[in-house]
């Protein structure tokens, strides 16, 4: 394609949104009108997944669109392990190379020594850039209120805020390319939602914690589940809390969504008042969700439950996407984002992408051989290495435990995840199908954790303890 032909892309990503803590995601009274407009504008995916619910792996499947047992990342970093080299060819830089110009604004976690240029990024500014500033502007330090985790409120102006203050970059950098006649590629990856939640006065102010109903799941004793997730509780120190805790916690988390969408909606104005909005592909999404209270846990890590799976998608493209689209396709999204990116550009799909473009979908025709299923991979190692593999479609969820019980959930009746059914032998046949199909994907996918004859015995063979 020629430059004028080529769209430019701008993509957003935020820290640890779950999906239903969105407009368009059914939670009944968050504001955030700048996704919910993209939306209307684009086409919304329901059933996007992370291809793993930890910041670094997820990240780093973006950049280069392999699952993390490929790509090395298993972990993030700063745990004491050793860390694979990420030497993996990615999309950003392919864009480099094909005429487009990159920007990069807010937080990095895809490299742990090297920056956003090694990448093809040419503008960057980083998120530690803030902290700079706001020290020079004399402003005052965050400070808890109550538990540290929760956070609390923010005492500077919104406009002075980590969100905004990106945002103005981005803003400054979209100025910057309105003026030029090259495609680009903007990156926008903003530090929130993730704990601990300092949103400023005037968005906390939106949301009360007495207004603030329990999760469905709030109460979930952990039953029959995996040792570790209750070992979570005790090591975060959660075993007394109630809602009333927790609440504190999810009004502020509300209130930074609310924020973030606000700073948001600062740059999708620039790109209209830029004259860029008709030739730019917007993508919204997040790298995991959080557990947020739900099911007594907090952050991430040792579990596959939808709130750290299930992530926004809302993707706009003028002339192309089909406007107030709602699609149910299965998507891996950090994979076929990867895929999508490089087909946006017209380029193509490196043979090693393990995504498939969204395109078809965006211009309104789903493949017939789209998957009706998702995968997730987990070997984090937070408080010690753990395992975990997810095998869900839109009425099943499987979760391989390998040092622990297995987890079945029937969605249709249990969205919330309550109720594991893998120790029910009524669901004995469904549990078995599962174990077959997960083992028959992570295969497919290069998984070495199915290349050992132990392995293969739990999920081909039938030899995992009930409990």
């Amino acid at each position: 394609m020629e430059h004028a032909q080529r769209p430019n892309i701008l993509l957003i990503q935020s820290d640890q949104h779950r999906y239903d803590c969105t407009g368009m995601g059914g939670h009944p009274f968050i504001r955030t009108p700048a996704l919910d407009g993209l939306a209307r504008e684009g086409v919304w995916f329901t059933h996007a997944f992370t291809p793993s619910p930890i910041c670094c792996p997820a990240r780093q499947s973006l950049l280069c669109g392999l699952w993390p047992e490929q790509h090395g990342g298993l972990w993030n970093y700063g745990g004491g392990l050793p860390l694979p080299p990420f030497e993996q060819a990615t999309w950003t830089a392919a864009l480099r190379d094909a005429g487009y110009r990159l920007g990069h604004v807010g937080k990095w976690q895809e490299h742990p020594t090297r920056g956003p240029a090694a990448f093809g990024f040419s503008d960057v500014v980083p998120t530690e850039a803030y902290g700079a500033w706001r020290r020079s502007a004399g402003l005052p330090e965050l400070r808890p209120e109550g538990w540290r985790w929760f956070g609390g409120v923010d005492p500077v102006a919104p406009e002075q805020t980590r969100p905004f203050w990106l945002a103005a970059r981005a803003v400054g950098l979209l100025e910057r390319y309105a003026a030029g006649s090259q495609p680009w590629h903007l990156r926008l990856n903003f530090d929130e939602p993730h704990l601990p939640c300092y949103p400023a006065a005037p968005y906390a102010q939106l949301y009360h914690p007495d207004d603030v109903p329990p999760w469905g799941n709030a109460e979930d004793r952990l039953e029959g589940k995996p040792y570790i997730q209750r070992q979570q509780r005790a090591s975060w120190g959660l075993e007394a809390f109630t809602w009333r805790d927790w609440s504190v916690y999810v009004a502020r988390y509300l209130a930074i969504i609310t924020q973030i969408d606000a700073a948001i909606g600062l740059v999708l104005d620039a790109l209209e008042r830029l004259g860029l909005a008709d030739s730019t592909l917007v993508i919204y999404t997040a790298d995991h969700g959080d557990a947020c209270g739900s099911h007594g846990l907090i952050d991430k890590h040792y579990t596959m439950y939808d709130e750290l799976v299930r992530v926004p998608l809302v993707v706009r493209w003028p002339g192309v996407a089909t406007r107030g689209t709602v699609s149910d396709a299965m998507v891996t999204q950090a994979l076929d984002l990867a895929a999508t990116m490089c087909e946006v550009a017209g380029l193509p799909v490196p043979h090693h992408c393990q995504g498939r473009s969204l395109v078809p979908i965006l211009r309104g025709d789903t493949p017939a051989d789209w998957p009706q299923e998702v995968v997730a991979t987990y070997s984090g190692a937070q408080f010690g290495l753990y395992t975990q593999r997810m095998l869900r479609d839109r009425h099943w969820k499987y979760v391989w435990n390998p040092t622990d019980v297995d987890e079945l959930y029937y969605l249709v009746e249990d969205p919330w995840e309550v109720v594991t059914r893998a120790p029910d032998p009524a669901w004995a046949h469904v549990l078995s199908d599962m174990r077959a199909r997960l083992y028959e994907r992570l295969r497919a996918q290069g998984d070495p954790l199915v290349g050992n004859e132990s392995m293969r015995r739990q999920l081909v063979d039938g030899h995992k303890l009930p409990r």
